[in-house]
């Protein structure tokens, strides 16, 4: 279902996201029973026994390409199974409106942004309309990152709830933006980061909450592929799979440094000649910038035989991504900032090893053993990669270090025992107190108020 309405120059309106009866029979959590620690789907169901009546809708700026749809198009089914209501909606906007939201995004990773009055207004009059064709009634909103973030101040009807679901490194925000964003954000019950040192500066501390995110084990990036399959998909693909591979698996965006991946290939090349490299990344809806990117990058592997480039516009899907990280022999996540980086967990879940930037929620997902392959630079990252190629027991290790690890703190059943109980405390009319049953297995997550 779709509404929109021009404003000037403007198109506001919605899509919903449409996840329907038979997704959510494919999606039971009572699948998940062997994948998650003991006690997790009982937590769930009390829960959802609680909140049954409750209306709950997610809101982003797109339906695929990005981390928060890929989380959501798991979350949304996988909690309508537990008989719960849940909603997507996705704004639309125009590609002068998601210029400027990517401008945002970036600032508030630190980045520099020109935000003029002629951006304040088109971006706060998109919201305006979004907000005014917004008319249906829920308990709940969970509005994630800032694109739609003036939404809760422009509504300013019923009884409503609302949830900010910040997904970046947001630690320290370009200080003009970040005044701009910042009464917005105050105007909200709950504010929702990854981990505690994201939190920026003079926020309430009272409405924070601390969930990381986490990757759906049964879904078909994640899903068990018997190893000859995976490598047979990759040499479709035109890679030789008696050869080394080193993957990064992300967005065409800066703040991944694709660039400096193939910094790090080129300098492995020279004492592993025999290396090859693929880069698969996803085009996403409000990503502007993603564009200019892939073009820079694609000039990069015309040059060179064993440098590939895939995205989800030339044929790549969930499965390809699967099997990629299934037959790289090192996966690389180079980031220079990082909200969480799911890709992290999604090799580890497949038993790769990864080297990668040691930024943002990326340390969460690689502690112990795991911790010596965060990296500051490409010389260390080169470095990493060069003596996991020469060490087939290492890698062997790692992976299954990092198995461990996801299963125990970063699956999907986990986010949505956590979200939901964020729910249930500010639906019970509080984000303090959390509701009978309910653990607190999450590494790093502080409950508001405590």
């Amino acid at each position: 279902m779709k509404s929109a309405e021009t404003t000037g120059h403007l198109e506001a309106g919605w899509t919903d996201v449409m996840v329907g009866h038979a997704c959510c029979h494919a999606k039971r959590l009572d699948r998940y029973a062997e994948a998650v620690p003991s006690g997790m789907l009982e937590e769930l169901h009390d829960l959802a026994k609680r909140l049954k009546g409750a209306r709950i809708c997610h809101i982003n700026s797109t339906p695929f390409g990005g981390g928060v749809a890929e989380l959501l198009s798991s979350v949304v089914p996988l909690v309508r199974s537990l008989g719960v209501h849940m909603d997507w909606r996705v704004i639309h906007g125009s590609p002068h409106f998601f210029a400027i939201t990517k401008g945002l995004h970036n600032a508030l990773q630190g980045g520099a942004f020109d935000l003029t009055e002629q951006k304040r207004r088109r971006f706060l009059a998109h919201n305006q309309a979004c907000a005014d064709l917004l008319r249906e009634a829920y308990d709940v909103f969970i509005v994630n990152d800032p694109q739609p973030v003036a939404l809760r101040h422009f509504h300013g009807r019923g009884g409503a709830r609302w949830v900010w679901r910040c997904h970046v490194d947001s630690s320290s925000p370009n200080p003009e933006v970040w005044d701009f964003l910042r009464p917005f954000v105050d105007e909200y019950d709950a504010i929702v980061f990854t981990m505690e040192r994201f939190v920026p500066p003079d926020i309430a501390l009272e409405k924070v909450d601390l969930i990381p995110p986490a990757i759906d084990p049964l879904s078909t990036k994640n899903m068990e592929l018997p190893p000859p399959l995976a490598r047979d998909a990759v040499a479709d693909r035109g890679l030789d799979v008696e050869r080394p591979l080193l993957v990064q698996v992300s967005r065409f965006d800066p703040w991944k440094d694709p660039l400096g991946v193939i910094e790090v290939y080129r300098r492995v090349k020279a004492s592993h000649p025999e290396v090859q490299l693929a880069l698969v990344g996803a085009m996403a809806g409000d990503d502007p910038e993603g564009w200019e990117m892939l073009d820079r990058i694609t000039r990069e592997a015309v040059r060179d035989p064993d440098l590939h480039v895939w995205t989800n516009m030339s044929g790549v899907g969930n499965m390809e991504v699967n099997a990629f990280q299934r037959a790289a022999t090192v996966v690389i996540q180079k980031s220079l900032k990082e909200g969480f980086g799911l890709v992290i967990s999604e090799a580890l879940w497949k038993g790769t090893p990864v080297v990668a930037g040691n930024a943002g929620g990326i340390p969460l997902q690689m502690t112990g053993e795991l911790a010596r392959y965060l990296v500051e630079g490409v010389d260390e990252c080169a470095v990493k990669v060069g003596y996991l190629l020469d060490h087939p027991k290492d890698r062997e290790t790692l992976g299954a270090l990092g198995r461990r690890h996801v299963q125990e703190h970063f699956l999907m059943p986990r986010l949505i025992r956590d979200e939901l109980a964020l729910v249930f405390r500010l639906i019970q009319g509080g984000a303090g107190q959390a509701p009978p049953g309910a653990t607190d297995r999450t590494p790093a997550r502080r409950t508001s108020g405590s």
